[in-house]
């Protein structure tokens, strides 16, 4: 005897709380195999393919396409074959693309009437929260998802003595990445870290729900357009409010000539091999200045009252794309070179403007490079990117007159400026790694001299 069961949004990780649907995949009276997608949405983070976890008839589906639905709201019911001797019912118990079974999705076809329903691959459910029976009661404890519980396991994390910050506790995979940090930060292991203790332990930061108020009338004429911070847009929106709410900023900045460095790629590029972008340039000099001044590779954790300073650099880059500013991360910027940084940030940017980024593509940045000369401007002062503790912006190069050498000349100058969070240092600090980086960008042999 078929049963009905209920395929819900599941937990896509990095404390998203939801998701829009974009496109559905699937009809109702189509058959799903086990870990097929069923439907196409955009989260704050990346557009991401949902596999259903159960194989059988689509009975119905839940939300057109443009709705927003939190976690846990249902996605799809599907009418599978009988629940095994156990009162398991069958399905891969995986939520996420690439966590799910090797097999390849079997072709989507309609039932006809008079067709018998099929009974889903037997490889026994897993309980994470992506989908629940009806009939089945509900357990006392939060379920996690694939994607957090392996990235636990893979660390050496026990779950089990972490505080989730999510729904009833419920462990995100922020909680995760912040327990991790924490270890790194204080040298010590994983599990020593999963130990109950205040400061390593504390759920990740949640922004608090306002009281209710009496709704006020927007002053917008009433013909006037207005478009929804949803998705991307609506994520940087978050973002960028928080920080100016959160972090006490300052900023310096600096011209700089930049002579020497334009014709210092150009003479690599010259060489042969792969061509050097200016902006893996640039981000070969800041991980070099990171190194002489690790305070602004931090964050701060104002519930242990600690600066956490960190011991690799993943630099995040600003790239502007049709949905919106995103901020893509490059792994271990520090352990790359020039030409594996271009080819890096080449993949990335691709990615961005194709709406391919994954979260984790998305997220973990330590410290942001902010090339806004693209749009012809001389100057900016950045907003840093939270959590994070500072961003160099670097405007355009464009020919001035300069004083070189004690002669007037026309010089190719860029004027770079840092935001950083007082918190975690003081102005000499600042200044004396955005000197440094000009420095470099005046006289390449300097960042020679450091290597």
């Amino acid at each position: 005897m078929a049963q009905v069961l209920e395929f819900k949004l599941p937990d896509l990780g990095e404390g998203l709380t939801g998701a829009e649907i974009v496109r559905w995949l699937v009809e109702i009276g189509d058959v799903v195999a086990v870990d097929q997608p069923v439907v196409e949405v955009e989260t704050a983070k990346a557009m991401v393919d949902i596999p259903c976890p159960y194989g059988g008839v689509v009975t119905a589906r839940f939300g057109e396409e443009g709705t927003e639905l939190p976690v846990g709201a249902p996605l799809i019911t599907v009418a599978v074959g009988a629940p095994t001797a156990d009162g398991e019912t069958e399905g891969s118990g995986n939520v996420l693309v690439g966590y799910g079974t090797s097999e390849a999705p079997a072709r989507r076809r309609r039932v006809r009437p008079g067709d018998p329903v099929p009974a889903a691959p037997a490889e026994p459910v897993s309980a994470n929260g992506a989908a629940a029976v009806k009939e089945a009661p509900e357990g006392p404890v939060p379920v996690i998802s694939p994607l957090v519980r392996r990235l636990a396991r893979e660390n050496g994390l026990d779950l089990r003595e972490l505080h989730g910050s999510g729904p009833d506790g419920l462990i995100l995979r922020a909680d995760v990445e912040y327990a991790l940090r924490a270890a790194q930060a204080h040298g010590r292991t994983a599990q020593a870290v999963a130990e109950p203790h205040p400061r390593v332990v504390a759920a990740a930061p949640s922004v608090a729900v306002p009281p209710a108020q009496t709704p006020v009338r927007s002053s917008a004429p009433v013909g006037g357009i207005r478009t929804p911070l949803k998705g991307v847009r609506g994520a940087v929106a978050d973002k960028l409010s928080r920080s100016r709410r959160e972090i006490p900023d300052a900023t310096c900045w600096v011209d700089a000539d930049a002579t020497e460095l334009m014709r210092a790629r150009t003479a690599m590029n010259a060489a042969g091999g792969p061509k050097i972008s200016l902006l893996a340039l640039l981000a070969r000099i800041c991980t070099a200045a990171l190194a002489r001044f690790p305070e602004l590779n931090s964050t701060v954790d104002m519930e242990a009252r600690e600066v956490v300073q960190l011991d690799q650099v993943h630099l995040g880059f600003a790239a502007q794309t049709a949905r919106g500013l995103v901020v893509p991360v490059v792994r271990d910027a520090h352990a790359r070179d020039a030409e594996s940084l271009t080819a890096e940030f080449a993949r990335l940017t691709e990615a961005g403007r194709g709406g391919t980024l994954t979260p984790a593509e998305l997220t973990g940045g330590t410290f942001t490079l902010n090339n806004y000369g693209v749009f012809g401007v001389d100057g900016s002062t950045p907003i840093i990117n939270h959590p994070e503790a500072a961003m160099l912006g670097v405007g355009r190069i464009i020919p001035k007159p300069w004083v070189h050498e004690g002669e007037l000349a026309v010089r190719q100058l860029v004027e770079l400026s840092l935001t950083f969070d007082h918190r975690v240092c003081d102005g000499g600090t600042a200044g004396g790694f955005l000197r440094y980086v000009a420095d470099c960008v005046e006289q390449p042999a300097v960042l020679l001299r450091t290597l």
